[in-house]
């Protein structure tokens, strides 16, 4: 499932989280070489741990990030906000 993020390059991100883990981590637009090398790094990473480790990083200026929009994304679905693509 895809998820929208705000304010930052890529559009948006998509993942399935399978046991409380990362999996498929792709992301639509933006730097592509960072953003894959992260989707990569986050592969089977436990999501709440993906969450705190992303939470806060901003990009340039901006009061946010592409890690910082898909650790938002995570603390939603942790929270029960929506589904998280596949468990």
């Amino acid at each position: 499932m895809k998820h929208e993020l705000e304010g930052v390059c890529a559009e948006s991100v998509s993942f399935r989280v399978v046991g409380g883990k990362l999996k498929g981590v792709k992301f639509y637009k933006g730097c592509p070489g960072n953003l894959r090398a992260m989707a990569l790094l986050l592969e089977g990473m436990p999501m709440k741990e993906a969450a705190r480790k992303l939470k806060g990083i901003k990009c340039g200026g901006k009061p946010t990030s592409c890690s910082d929009q898909l650790a938002r994304v995570l603390e939603k679905l942790a929270a029960g906000a929506g589904p998280a693509g596949g468990e």
